[in-house]
């Protein structure tokens, strides 16, 4: 079949084959955010476990990094696919499909920062090609996948008690990000009301931490972010007294439950993806101790947000049963493998 080219947006047309049968049957998939962190991550999976894989990924590298597609030091990978750098809200998503005709879509991109103050502008950018995107999807049948965010539950009203997040536990968002992606799941769950056929799932990512977040900055993990200060020989920031937790997820084990949702088996509707345990500053600061080699105790400083959710963790409970997923890195271990890889690089 010969390369089809989109004038308007640069797009290449790619073939993959599937699964199912690689002889006869081909495929393009499409990753938005493909270039940020967890896409990156998601390409980069894809691509080593099917070699002759070509992938499209459309990314405006606002939080993107080319870096993040090409091989370092002992990382020989070479991206294979297609970067486009175009925003989702500029894209045809029926003449994309049309042309294209991908047996999934990966939809990564969006602001993720939750400092962004301009209202009108976080949900314009999340909300509205996310609504072009998923009637397009319906009607064509091609299988959605979209990253929503544990920023749904926002400050959950017995949320002192410190159990797991239920699915049905959301809906506070907390700051116009978490509301962005509220409204996202409210579209999500019109259209499948109306269309209860259609492969849609929605990925409510806890707090995601692993390699190719550098590039977030001030939105990178905690793990990263005090990794940092800690190889700088600076004490840890960290609220007093250190026993807010937070569900710490590996990037690989979202990437795992992101390829597990496109599986045909999967069933539609909005899932939770974290580790499902709740670990604390003060424990994250211990590993990050062990994996440095240092010593330094953490520097407690008075939480000045009212609003600050001190305790998250996902119940798996129906992601288990939707998608057929759990985790599977210790996140202790994976924050000492991750804190390595850190201090590999700075040094």
């Amino acid at each position: 079949m010969p390369t089809r080219f989109l004038t308007d947006a640069a797009f290449i047309m790619v073939i993959v084959p599937t699964r199912q049968n690689k002889k006869t049957m081909n495929q393009c998939i499409v990753v938005t955010g493909g270039a940020g962190f967890v896409g990156s991550n998601l390409v980069r999976k894809l691509q080593n476990d099917h070699p002759d894989t070509h992938i499209v990924v459309i990314d405006d590298m606002r939080c993107g990094t080319f870096l993040n597609l090409v091989g370092q030091g002992d990382d020989d990978f070479r991206f294979q696919g297609d970067l486009v750098a175009q925003s989702v809200t500029n894209v045809d998503w029926n003449d994309l499909v049309g042309r294209l005709k991908p047996s999934v879509i990966y939809h990564e991109a969006s602001i993720t920062d939750t400092t962004v103050s301009d209202q009108a502008k976080m949900i314009s950018d999340n909300v509205d090609p996310f609504r072009r995107l998923l009637e397009t999807a319906v009607a064509t049948g091609v299988k959605l996948v979209w990253a929503s965010s544990a920023g749904t539950y926002g400050m959950i009203k017995d949320g002192h008690e410190r159990r797991p997040f239920r699915i049905a536990d959301a809906g506070r968002p907390a700051n116009v990000y978490g509301f962005s992606k509220w409204a996202m799941e409210n579209l999500h769950r019109q259209v499948l009301a109306a269309h209860p056929d259609a492969h849609v799932v929605a990925l409510r990512y806890f707090n995601v931490f692993g390699p190719g977040e550098q590039n977030k900055q001030h939105m990178a993990s905690m793990v990263y972010r005090l990794a940092l200060q800690m190889l700088d020989g600076k004490r840890p920031k960290i609220f007093h007294d250190g026993q807010q937790a937070r569900d710490q997820v590996y990037v690989g084990d979202v990437v795992e439950a992101t390829i597990a949702a496109a599986a045909d088996e999967a069933r539609s509707g909005i899932y939770n993806v974290g580790s499902g345990k709740a670990t604390t500053f003060n424990e994250i600061i211990e590993a990050l101790n062990t994996a440095l080699g240092t010593t330094l105790e953490p520097d407690y400083f008075e939480n000045p947000y009212d609003f600050y959710q001190s305790y998250t963790c996902a119940d798996l409970s129906e992601t288990e049963a939707g998608l057929a997923w759990q985790p599977h890195h210790d996140v202790r271990q994976a924050i000492i493998e991750y804190a390595g890889k850190i201090k590999s690089n700075v040094g």
